[in-house]
């Protein structure tokens, strides 16, 4: 019987939830969902100096946000130490790894011995078979894996396909440093190997990472995970991702006004394909994923086609989520607390009656907030510089007639206030565009908005009358 997946997403806690890992972590979480296994969350938290409390609420949160959740408790690695100390050591009583004493200087003269040598073994095994005896007073030794020196190391990797080294170009890598602390290197084998990790999935600047890593599973004679080392992504000209590009922080596109659903159905396609399809459902995403449909080349990131997927995912969303993810938003953009503080069960019940027509314009949720500034504008309206430039004393003196008619309309509503507004225009010998623009002016400071009936039924018969008054007699 095959061992149940078990995937991991281990981020260190240096600085936010980057783009990237959120689709390292994506994919993680969509390969355990397909197979019915669990992915595992590790902080790789060792950097003491530069791992930080808000750098974990920050990924936590990242993750949460994103609908990513993980399995389990969180495994913190610093807190694993003592056990990757005790495997080392094991390690070392086997012969299988040794103590080197070899002082900075020597490391450095090895270092530029071998570079001038176009070697990348930049160890030359200085204390590989030295005995201790031999050891200088003093000096705290590092521990190093007893690495091989011929034939290869390959990696069978689900992505990159058969990737080769030659271990005469591997260094004995350290294991655990003079001061007691564990190397990355070793916590990570020992970590994925107590935590029953089938499967490693992660970025392909982690590769040579994965030969170095074989080397100590097979040292300790334990099964190595099937390994999957995704391409990074890049900017949309193919050169490294920086935050021009959108190398942000989950957060930031969380502030920016992107769904969730959106981000990760963007990400999910950044490097995985099914034939054309660029929309899926979680289901079918969970359904659809699998490893070798992972291409080898950079993903390109492309802010256009999230706006463009977003704007897909806000038009089909449910009225009453978007109100919800309106508000939610607020808390994340400069001034969000003015508007939020004008949110109360009227404003809430007119925003979520606007919502299907203000839904169809935005390709964001801060475009949505815009669409719907008529809703929360402060009197007197401000008004936009070309809205203010269609408010001629003539139409101004339109509005004000138009304000009489619409004050005998009952009950209100955009059937009735359209057939009011029709029925003016015709009887005043007008078309209707003449006399739509300048009453959208008055009652958004805008020339453009949704429906101006929709607007009207929004806003409701009394701020409708006020407004057009305000208007009416500058």
């Amino acid at each position: 019987m095959t061992a149940p997946v078990v995937t991991r997403f281990a981020p260190s806690p240096t600085g936010f939830l980057h783009i990237g890992g959120g689709r390292t972590a994506l994919f993680n979480w969509l390969y355990a969902r397909r197979f019915g296994g669990k992915m595992l969350l590790r902080i790789e938290d060792t950097d003491r100096e530069r791992s930080t409390e808000p750098a974990i609420e920050a990924i936590l949160d990242g993750l949460k946000w994103l609908g990513l959740d993980w399995d389990g408790d969180v495994v913190y690695q610093f807190s694993r130490a003592a056990r990757h100390r005790e495997v080392a050591e094991q390690l070392l009583a086997e012969g299988k790894a040794y103590r080197c004493y070899a002082s900075a200087d020597e490391l450095a003269a090895m270092r530029e011995k071998a570079r001038a040598e176009g070697k990348t073994r930049l160890y030359n095994g200085l204390w590989r078979d030295r005995d201790a005896s031999e050891a200088p007073a003093g000096v705290k030794p590092v521990i190093r894996l007893k690495a091989p020196l011929t034939g290869e190391t390959v990696i069978e990797d689900q992505v990159q396909g058969r990737v080769v080294w030659q271990n005469e170009n591997l260094d004995d890598l350290v294991l655990l440093r003079s001061d007691g602390n564990p190397t990355y290197m070793l916590a990570v084998v020992v970590d994925d190997h107590d935590m029953v990790v089938t499967h490693v999935i992660r970025g392909d600047d982690h590769l040579t990472n994965a030969a170095r890593q074989k080397q100590i599973y097979e040292a300790l004679g334990w099964d190595v995970p099937i390994m999957a080392h995704i391409p990074l992504i890049h900017g949309p000209d193919g050169s490294k991702l920086s935050k021009r590009h959108g190398a942000l922080g989950v957060d930031a596109y969380r502030a920016m006004g992107y769904l969730p659903e959106a981000l990760r159905n963007y990400l999910v396609r950044l490097g995985w394909s099914h034939g054309d399809q660029e929309v899926f459902t979680e289901q079918e995403m969970i359904d659809l994923f699998d490893l070798p449909a992972i291409g080898r080349s950079a993903a390109r990131f492309d802010f256009a086609k999230l706006e463009n997927l977003n704007g897909i995912y806000i038009r089909g969303a449910d009225d009453a989520m978007l109100v919800d993810a309106f508000e939610s938003v607020l808390d994340y953009i400069p001034n969000g607390g003015e508007l939020k503080a004008k949110i109360n069960p009227e404003t809430r019940m007119q925003l979520l009656r606007a919502m299907p027509g203000i839904k169809e314009r935005a390709r964001t949720l801060l475009e949505l907030i815009d669409g719907a500034a008529f809703i929360f504008a402060d009197r007197p309206l401000p008004l936009e510089a070309k809205a203010e430039a269609l408010l001629t004393p003539e139409t101004r003196q339109l509005i004000g007639q138009l304000a009489e008619t619409l004050r005998a309309v009952t009950p209100w509503s955009a059937e009735t206030t359209e057939a009011a507004v029709r029925a003016f225009a015709e009887q005043n010998g007008h078309k209707l565009g003449a006399v739509a623009q300048p009453l959208r002016v008055a009652l958004t400071g805008r020339t453009t908005s949704p429906g101006i009936f929709e607007v009207l039924d929004v806003l409701g018969r009394d701020e409708c009358l006020v407004r057009l008054q305000d208007q009416a007699t500058q």
